[in-house]
């Protein structure tokens, strides 16, 4: 997960990819796709703008807080794991708008880093001035093993969104 991306070598969602019966969002270099029931395709020409709304954005404090009392709970076997945070993920195509909801993929929050690269990234794919093939492109050449901490996933989000900003 590096942002609102779950990235593998072959694909990108938005959030978590979606279990059985569930709805998710995945792109590519040729569009958008809604998975799950109900799938539709959306082109790039097509989409005016994508958003992912409703995502949870905690401090770092607050996230690591959640983490310190997730992790006692769990050691006095008091935790029951939660579903993570549903989001939307809205896809506009010239005045009609499609809203559909994916789960987060952060274990607690993202920071406000994260979602503002995050969504600059979108923008650009929507503009056609990059593609998200820059995305599984990473994960490719790095073949990154376990999870990123914050700090790191920010780092790559500021690697691939340095040269469009420019």
């Amino acid at each position: 997960m590096i942002g609102l991306f779950w990235v593998t070598e072959e694909d990108v969602y938005l959030g978590l990819p979606p279990a059985a019966r569930m709805t998710g969002v995945s792109i590519s270099p040729s569009g958008v796709r809604r998975v799950g029931p109900d799938e539709r395709v959306w082109t790039w020409p097509e989409v005016t703008d994508l958003q992912v709304d409703q995502v949870p954005v905690r401090s770092a404090v607050v996230r690591w807080a959640t983490r310190a009392t997730t992790f006692a709970a769990a050691a006095l076997d008091a935790w029951v794991p939660g579903t993570p945070a549903e989001m939307s993920v809205a896809v506009s195509s010239g005045t009609h708008r499609t809203e559909v909801p994916v789960f987060s993929a952060a274990a607690t929050a993202y920071t406000q880093r994260e979602v503002d690269l995050s969504h600059a990234l979108l923008a650009h794919f929507v503009r056609g001035t990059a593609s998200p093939a820059l995305l599984t492109d990473w994960w490719k050449e790095t073949r990154p093993v376990g999870v990123l901490r914050s700090r790191q996933r920010e780092a790559v989000l500021e690697y691939w969104a340095a040269p469009l900003l420019s």
